[in-house]
């Protein structure tokens, strides 16, 4: 399914004349746009490309090689590329519809279909899986730069390697000091076009990342030090075939970025463009997901971890090992912390909405834009401080706020069909994506609790 025009050519040709009638949206609405950017001619197509492909591809790449260790390789690149076009398909039924009610955002959107309550839910979603993410991120970031400790094993951290162990070189001073020199400034922009720059640094970082783990690859391949990895899955009883089930939400995390379109679409110069922009940035994400599995699960087979960057905190068996590992591990994290400003943005102005309901909009009022970016930073930063694990927090926001924000609300969206818009096919696709939505996140659900249960009771 490809993804149409939003509106006739005469409506859409430049940014001036979109119709942006809900001011109370949780994303850009009309009077931001109106009063405080009058001299902003509109985004280019390639800066929305990036502030999209930023958006998509965030820590959940980390996870991916992990999921062809349970899924081998051919089912593991399958799922990835039927996940990249029922996004596609799921983006596009929300921007029809989006058109067709006028509506500038998701929440919008929501609440034309299914009043007020539906978009508070959206609200919530976007806040409990942005709020998610991002304490993934700076997690990560804590965990390549100042180290992490697992079963009672330090994983020294890149600068512990350069300087020793220092109190400066602790998580939570790096993580502070990261917070208030990047994270802070960068989230102070009130137009996500602002962070195009940044959004194209990031996916350069992430093309370094991937760029290494190809080479590092091909090399252990020619020196037959690798070998064949697996290409199906292996399954020998219920419980393994239940664990297939629970690479769905970190597969659902990985693609997410539908709280972003409308405000992406609603600064592009001309939004005819949003087509090309989506199915762009969806080839070139999947492109980066399918050579980082692909490679990361052939560089360390079944040794995979579940964050592959803790993969390379150990001898790889070639020349300047420890640098490479090193380049490898930095240049994510630096595209980690590029990466944080533009999920903050519709978290930000979701919580907002979600509080301020009646207020005038977000940009227009200094004083709020601070408190609840401030308030917002801090519970990151805390969380990142208590939360141990990134696969724990993958799996509670994919299997609740991602498979609602990416398939169960644009579905239910297209099944209410309040503009007498959707054709069959668009129902059959949305009882589709709602019952693998459901059924893949619960029997997920299930195999997590069941196999912590178990673990449980061997240590007993």
């Amino acid at each position: 399914m490809t993804i149409g025009n939003l509106a006739p050519k005469k409506e859409k040709k430049s940014r001036k004349s979109k119709g942006v009638i809900d001011e109370n949206a949780p994303l850009l609405p009309k009077g931001q746009e109106d009063v405080v950017f009058d001299e902003f001619n509109g985004a280019s197509f390639t800066g929305a490309v990036f502030n999209l492909s930023t958006t998509i591809v965030g820590a959940g790449i980390m996870a991916l090689p992990a999921t062809m260790k349970v899924l081998g390789l051919v089912l593991g690149i399958s799922m990835i590329i039927f996940m990249a076009f029922l996004t596609e398909a799921s983006i596009e039924l929300i921007l029809r519809f989006s058109r067709a009610g006028k509506s500038a955002s998701y929440g919008g959107l929501m609440g034309e279909a299914f009043g007020k309550y539906g978009k508070v839910l959206l609200q919530i979603s976007v806040l409990v899986n942005n709020l998610g993410v991002l304490i993934v991120y700076m997690i990560i970031i804590g965990d390549v730069l100042s180290g992490t400790s697992s079963s009672g094993v330090h994983h020294a951290g890149v600068l512990e390697g350069w300087f020793g162990e220092h109190w400066w070189t602790g998580r939570a001073i790096i993580l502070l000091v990261t917070t208030l020199g990047i994270f802070a400034p960068l989230s102070c922009f009130k137009r996500i076009d602002s962070l195009s720059f940044t959004s194209a640094l990031s996916v350069a970082l992430a093309v370094v990342f991937l760029v290494i783990t190809v080479g590092i690859t091909v090399f252990k391949l020619f020196n037959g030090s690798i070998a064949m990895p697996r290409l199906l899955p292996d399954v020998t009883d219920v419980s393994s075939f239940f664990k297939l089930f629970t690479v769905v939400p970190v597969l659902v995390t990985a693609y997410i970025c539908h709280y972003n379109v409308h405000s992406i679409h609603n600064e592009l110069e001309d939004s005819t463009q949003i087509r090309g922009v989506v199915q762009t940035s969806l080839a070139l994400c999947s492109s980066v997901y399918i050579m980082t599995s692909l490679f990361g699960f052939l560089l360390f087979g079944d040794g995979t971890l579940d964050d592959v960057l803790a993969n390379f905190d150990t001898n790889l068996g070639l020349p300047y090992s420890s640098v490479l590992n090193d380049a490898v591990r930095v240049s994510y994290a630096a595209h980690l912390m590029l990466v944080f400003p533009i999920v903050f943005f519709p978290l930000r102005l979701n919580l907002d909405g979600l509080l301020f309901p009646s207020a005038r909009p977000l940009v227009l009022d200094n004083m709020r834009f601070a408190l609840v970016t401030i308030g917002l930073i801090s519970v990151i930063f805390l969380g990142a401080n208590f939360i141990p694990s990134i696969w724990d927090a993958f799996q509670f926001t994919g299997a609740t706020a991602a498979v609602c924000l990416g398939f169960i609300f644009p579905a239910a969206i297209t099944l209410k069909d309040r503009h007498n818009i959707a054709t069959k096919k668009d129902k059959i696709l949305s009882v589709f994506m709602i019952v693998l939505a459901v059924f893949s996140n619960v029997v997920a659900i299930y195999s997590d609790a069941y196999a912590l249960f178990k673990n449980s009771s061997r240590r007993e």
